[in-house]
């Protein structure tokens, strides 16, 4: 009996032994499982904007032009967290945002669309970097269709008294094969009610994407009325994105001169 006994508490413990190895291969550890992304959190990564924020500053040349008529030719140059912003006009123009208030350094009138250039512009070059700021919020929305395409989107909205247009929404299109940012809808609330700006959501597409420093621009962006039930509407503008490099910036080049002057909000 004795021997039969061991026999039973050999089998028993060669079992549990045989069966918690099955399990381990069939479960494997959670750690080893990587983290879903969100829609914003995806594009940023698309993007590396790890290696854009390792950069001190980047500037690059924009063409601008809308129903045929040229609306801007400038250099633009900003730190990559936005902080400060210089933006050098064909004509002289030179306006900057020192982290507080918006400066014209030129010309003996204030340019009425000062204040609207030196923060749309560069924040639509650096939208795909910036989708995580503090005061943004998101909502996932269904896949949309663009012209034959289905993309991944996602609404994006602001905390309150974040930037100069909180109320401002974009709908971000992800490309969902490079998960780069390929289009944005948006409406522009800059100087108008919201009511007023949602009955006319445009939309900037992103085209011909380059490497620069591990970093993906696009060089190319197209402007077109947008509407939620139809999409993509009739093309209204684009411009042409040039020159695009890091650099790192002299002490005084965002500094302000003592004969700017300011541009109101």
């Amino acid at each position: 009996m004795k021997i039969s006994f061991y026999a039973f508490v050999l089998l028993f413990f060669i079992s549990c032994k045989d069966q918690d190895q099955k399990s381990s291969e069939k479960a494997p550890e959670n750690r080893n499982i990587a983290p879903v992304l969100s829609v914003p959190e995806n594009i940023e990564e698309a993007h590396n904007k790890v290696a854009f924020m390792e950069q001190e500053a980047i500037a690059f040349d924009i063409d601008l032009s809308f129903n045929g008529n040229s609306r801007l030719n400038a250099t633009i140059s900003m730190l990559t967290n936005s902080s400060r912003i210089k933006l050098e006009k064909k004509d002289d123009t030179v306006l900057i945002f020192d982290g507080e208030k918006v400066f014209q350094q030129s010309g003996d009138r204030i340019d009425t669309g000062a204040r609207f250039d030196i923060f749309t512009w560069p924040y639509f070059f650096a939208l795909p970097f910036k989708l995580t700021d503090p005061g943004t919020m998101w909502e996932e929305k269904p896949d949309r269709d663009m012209e034959g395409q289905n993309y991944h989107t996602a609404r994006l909205t602001f905390q309150s008294q974040t930037g100069d247009s909180p109320d401002d929404w974009y709908l971000i299109y992800q490309d969902p094969e490079t998960l780069r940012l390929k289009a944005a809808a948006y409406i522009v609330t800059f100087n108008r009610a919201a009511e007023e700006a949602e009955k006319s959501p445009h939309m900037i597409v992103y085209e011909n994407y380059k490497m620069i420093k591990q970093v993906p621009f696009p060089q190319k962006w197209h402007f077109h009325n947008w509407s939620a039930e139809n999409g993509l509407g009739e093309k209204l503008g684009e411009a042409t994105i040039r020159n695009v490099h890091f650099f790192m910036p002299e002490k005084d080049f965002f500094s302000v001169s003592q004969d700017a002057k300011e541009v109101a909000r």
